[in-house]
């Protein structure tokens, strides 16, 4: 027999309704979560990365994240590179809040939807999320539609991308654990000094401009923390030695005399500490005495 025609599960004042209470639901028992666009820079088509993406906005809404007993995932995990944090979240935005978002006229975001790629800012616990999977059907058409994307996500890691979303927590990872240049400079330049936070070009012999960005400058040893920089003919280059450098907000112009470079440790690596430990105590014993670890 087919299905009774008095009842209709499609009423839209009933749809209407349902998403309403999920919004209010979230406003209630939700968190305010900052969500990042990513930028695709330069895109490798072979491999499907983008090394050099740049997050540049940020936009809050009331998110409810589903995870209750605590972060998923592995946890924290000891290992022969150091410390990894491997921890996940589920995070659920109603549709017609993200709709909203997007239709918003200060909005850079061109997707219908949260995107695989995109990162998710958690204030609450300060850590910052990669999204790794877009659910769009769950829950599976109570009323005929579908209120909610359901967001899996992990825990991002830094490997070089542009951040300038303008939240603190967000914007000083890529000065704390990111690669880095040091650049020493000749004097304070034409004005006197750069500012953290403006880009920076070289142009070498050869043509071939380099870009950067600021992270630290100091005018008593002149010497400039550089990040996220790159040149145009898409190889990797450090800046050189007795070639100009200007900034392009300050209009700073000052000439480098030495280069230095450094990848800096994450503060819950700690692999240094690790390394100078076991040389005293031995506690990370490989012989065949340990029945855990290699033959010899």
């Amino acid at each position: 027999m087919a299905r009774s025609p008095h009842f209709s599960q499609k009423v839209r004042s009933e749809q209407n309704l349902y998403e309403d209470i999920i919004i209010e639901s979230m406003k209630i028992y939700g968190q305010d979560i900052y969500y990042l666009p990513r930028t695709i820079v330069n895109e490798n088509t072979i491999l499907g990365e983008d090394v050099a993406s740049q997050f540049a906005n940020s936009y809050k809404i009331e998110m409810y994240l589903e995870n209750t007993d605590g972060f998923d995932g592995e946890g924290d995990l000891f290992t022969k590179f150091g410390v990894e944090i491997r921890d996940e979240a589920t995070f659920i935005v109603a549709r017609k809040r993200w709709t909203q978002t997007v239709s918003s006229a200060n909005n850079s975001i061109t997707v219908l939807r949260p995107k695989e790629g995109d990162l998710i800012w958690l204030e609450l616990s300060n850590k910052l999320f990669e999204i790794m999977h877009v659910e769009h059907e769950s829950p599976f058409y109570q009323l005929s539609n579908l209120p909610t994307y359901k967001m899996r996500c992990q825990l991002f890691e830094y490997s070089g991308e542009d951040l300038d979303v303008g939240i603190a927590g967000v914007d000083t990872i890529q000065s704390d654990f990111g690669y880095r240049a040091y650049l020493t400079m000749d004097s304070d330049g034409s004005v006197g000094g750069f500012t953290i936070g403006e880009n920076i070009t070289q142009t070498f012999a050869n043509g071939t401009i380099l870009t950067g960005e600021v992270a630290h400058w100091s005018d008593s040893d002149k010497i400039m923390h550089l990040v996220n920089f790159g040149a145009d003919d898409g190889a990797f280059h450090l800046p050189v030695v007795g070639r100009q450098v200007i900034g392009t907000e300050s209009l700073n112009i000052t000439t480098t005399t030495a280069v230095s470079e450094e990848i800096v440790e994450s503060k819950n690596e700690m692999n240094t500490t690790f390394e100078t430990a076991n040389a005293v105590m031995s506690f990370l014993d490989f012989s065949e005495t340990n029945p855990f670890g290699d033959v010899n």
